[in-house]
């Protein structure tokens, strides 16, 4: 699978005195190189030096410069928590040495900072200085204030860099996501501005830039006292998701049982349960947020491991995140921070499977066909990111209201450079798996194709090419039946290319899906079907010229007589 994409991010930077003599706030952000930036993140920090110390404006410019040499200094393998704790504890020992001295008496800073990289954001803190993430409309804030309880005492610091020999920071992790808002603010402007009054002006969608500027104009027009200073980063794109990724979000994430009909969790409204299958429970639901409706699926805590479950879910996450096909379901967006227990949400398909479709007798040809094509393209888009659906059989097709089709069910899909599941766990579904599934094969682009061929033959005429197979059982693979034999009208070409997918021999199949995709896409236009019988051309061509044979041969012996 690829890993392509980097992280872009918009940043805006604003810091007025106000009514102040001088700015005791600094700031800034550092995007680094390329090279900084994919092993260790981009910077953004503030800190409001202490007005009682004697250098409040040289303690905070000294603690960002600090971070930001420090941070790049030490080894990527550290990881972005440790990369600032370090710089820091070693600056707040300074600091307050310095803070007992005459020059910097009683120096003290607030300071707040946010490093970002791949799709995760690490926050630091002490003091009163603030962090916020405004996503979906809503404002949270990520930091507490380190200030006394009493409400007349709440501009007295506990915490800050230099008050204490020994620093405590407060440590956060934030999953990203796209259009994700950051804000770092200092008092000037979260003690003059309501977290409404922040979030109204973040919701106005301005850029970086413009909104920390209002967010200080604002400030100081409501009589903010102190100076103010805003920080502000957007989140334009985040490279691609990484499986190993995912599966730390889900490793902390308890299971539990579905919630009712009528019951919530984490924002989504249960309606009603869509199936309960082998492994999982679907569940239809309306998220409260947009007011869409999805399909929420609770893994069965006795079907798997907890380790494979938890596979499966992180690839099926993965899966519907990165493959971009109109043919394979996709992810239905959720804030990270919002899903407290293991289940998947995806969107709500309106249709039925192709497998319920069937039960009323195959469809007609060219309609047949056309989904056809549109199955083995979504395939292809997974075999293009070296994806392994492992399970393509009519159950696991959506047929949507609006004649569309998607490819569903990715949780046992293989993935390049990915842990697998255990060889007993290894899944598939019998009387679509390839011979070679049954000698422990994991899977590949050449098993998925033989399942797709297999799937393709039931969908054109209702029939199972090698015979009906009991679960535990081992197939009999002969010689695949033509499907024309069971549907007359079904033409030569679209019975080489479906028994050339099957055959038993992996050897013998295509050599990708592509090729498959081709024979379907260049077989030729359907025509309709006349009314009364099929030639016999049509019906079986294999007889047809053999009877056209047996006439010239009989028309050649007879001129030869004759002569």
């Amino acid at each position: 699978m690829r890993e392509d994409g980097e992280l872009v991010v918009a940043a805006g930077f604003a810091s007025e005195t106000g009514p102040r003599q001088t700015n005791q706030d600094f700031g800034g952000v550092c995007m680094g190189t390329a090279g900084e930036r994919a092993r260790h993140g981009l910077l953004a920090a503030v800190a409001d030096g202490v007005s009682g110390g004697r250098e409040g404006r040289a303690a905070a410019e000294l603690a960002v410069r600090a971070l930001v040499e420090g941070f790049y200094a030490v080894p990527d393998t550290l990881g972005p928590a440790q990369a600032m704790q370090r710089p820091l504890a070693a600056y707040n020992r300074w600091l307050h040495a310095q803070g007992r001295g005459e020059t910097m008496a009683n120096s003290a800073t607030t300071f707040t900072a946010l490093a970002l990289r791949g799709r995760r954001g690490h926050l630091v803190h002490v003091g009163d200085s603030r962090a916020w993430r405004f996503a979906g409309g809503r404002l949270t804030c990520l930091t507490t204030d380190h200030v006394r309880p009493e409400p007349d005492l709440r501009h007295v610091l506990i915490r800050a860099l230099g008050i204490e020999p020994e620093l405590r920071l407060d440590h956060r992790a934030l999953e990203l996501a796209e259009h994700d808002r950051l804000l770092l603010t200092t008092d000037g402007v979260h003690g003059a501005l309501s977290p409404a009054r922040i979030a109204a002006i973040l919701g106005e969608s301005a850029s970086a830039e413009a909104t920390a500027e209002r967010l200080v104009a604002t400030a100081l027009a409501a009589g903010g006292q102190d100076n103010a200073t805003a920080l502000v980063l957007d989140v334009v794109r985040l490279p691609a998701p990484d499986h190993d990724g995912i599966l730390a979000g889900l490793s902390g994430m308890p299971t539990v049982a579905p919630p009712a009909p009528g019951e919530s969790i984490d924002g989504f409204r249960i309606e009603r349960v869509l199936s309960e299958g082998r492994y999982a429970v679907l569940l239809v639901a309306v998220d409260a947020e947009d007011g869409s409706a999805v399909v929420l699926k609770f893994p069965r805590r006795d079907a798997l491991s907890d380790r494979a479950m938890r596979l499966a879910f992180a690839r099926e996450m993965l899966v519907a995140q990165r493959v971009k096909s109109p043919f394979v379901l996709a992810a239905h967006a959720v804030r990270p921070d919002r899903q407290t227990a293991l289940y998947g949400v995806q969107p709500l398909l309106r249709g039925e499977t192709m497998q319920a479709r069937l039960e009323r007798g195959p469809p007609a040809l060219a309609g047949a066909i056309e989904q056809a094509v549109r199955l083995t393209r979504g395939v292809a888009a997974l075999h293009r990111l070296g994806i392994v659906h492992r399970d393509i059989k009519p159950e696991n097709v959506m047929l949507t209201d609006d004649g569309g089709l998607r490819l569903i069910d990715l949780g046992v899909a293989r993935l390049p450079r990915v842990e697998d599941f255990h060889g007993d766990e290894i899944p598939g579904t019998p009387g679509f798996m390839a011979p070679e599934q049954f000698d422990g094969h994991a899977g590949d682009e050449l098993t998925d194709q033989f399942a797709l061929g297999v799937t393709l033959y039931r969908w054109l005429t209702g029939k199972a090419p090698f015979g009906e197979q009991e679960a535990f059982q081992r197939p009999r693979f002969g010689r695949p039946v033509p499907p024309s034999r069971h549907r007359p009208d079904i033409p030569s070409w679209l019975d080489d290319a479906l028994v050339t997918a099957i055959q038993p021999d992996r050897g013998a199949r295509f050599g990708d899906v592509v090729e498959l995709l081709r024979a379907l896409e260049g077989g030729g236009a359907i025509a309709p079907r006349r009314n009364g019988p099929v030639p016999l051309a049509q019906r079986d061509p294999v007889r047809f010229w053999q009877a056209v044979a047996l006439l010239l041969a009989l028309a050649l012996a007879a001129s030869l007589v004759l002569r």
